[in-house]
């Protein structure tokens, strides 16, 4: 018996193999769970080739979360493959090259950063509301957004946004019975990652300063976490951040 036995989940941001929410995706089915992905546009393709690599090949929703008719829509295209929802991954993430540079990036870059990277997490906890009317788990990725990161720049700014829509989600969608939580994740050498500039920098100490060693190459930990908090096994968990770094957020310099 899994842990995940008779759930629905829908997964965001499976792009490549390599991927948090691939394996996510992969380690849901393994215990049990439907899956449904979502992607959008050109990587629509794409998602639907890595879908293949899965256990079992789950459906791809389209989902463009910065597109309010996509968002408006979701729940009843949803319908076509399931009555319900019991959680959902948010493992999505994006900000212009000019995010990178902090003092030069204009409100434009900026907000663009902050739209699909924070408030995207509430308006896709909106958008599924409906189909959780039984309760269930909205779990997010972040990167600890406590510092300021090295070349992290808008990105880090729109984290700690998206860390404290986390909370006002759990606050809000908590008396319907659905738990709102995120897992920071060390850096891992995915897709997303590599679009960072100088994103190696992390690379290079993150697996010095972790009490438990780092594996930039290995998405399971973080995946693995994500699975717990989709279950029932934390279900009076709310409103919080679980670190999966190797322990680097307890350390001092």
């Amino acid at each position: 018996m899994g842990m995940l036995d008779g759930k629905t989940l829908l997964i965001t941001g499976v792009l490549m193999d390599s991927s948090i929410a691939f394996h996510v995706a992969r380690l849901a089915q393994e215990q049990g769970a439907t899956v449904i992905l979502t992607s959008f546009g050109r990587t629509m393709k794409i998602t639907q080739t890595i879908a293949k690599r899965l256990p079992q090949t789950p459906p791809v929703v389209e989902l463009d979360v910065a597109d309010q008719s996509h968002l408006d829509s979701l729940a009843e295209r949803l319908r076509e493959h399931t009555d319900r929802l019991d959680g959902v991954l948010h493992s999505i993430g994006f900000a212009p090259q000019g995010a990178f540079s902090f003092l030069d990036a204009t409100w434009e870059d900026v907000s663009t950063a902050v739209h699909v990277s924070a408030y995207s997490l509430k308006a896709l906890a909106v958008a599924t509301t409906p189909m959780m009317s039984q309760g269930g788990s909205v779990v997010g990725l972040t990167f600890d957004a406590k510092f300021a990161w090295p070349v992290y720049d808008w990105m880090g700014v729109a984290k700690a946004a998206f860390e404290s829509v986390n909370r006002y989600c759990a606050r809000d969608l908590g008396p319907q019975g659905i738990r709102c939580n995120l897992v920071a994740a060390g850096p891992i050498r995915t897709t997303a990652a590599k679009s960072i500039p100088g994103f190696e920098q992390f690379e290079r100490v993150w697996d010095d300063r972790a009490p438990l060693g780092w594996d930039v190459s290995d998405p399971e930990p973080a995946a693995r976490a994500c699975v717990a908090l989709l279950s029932d096994w934390f279900p009076a968990t709310t409103g919080e951040i679980v670190h999966v770094d190797g322990g680097v957020h307890a350390m001092g310099q």
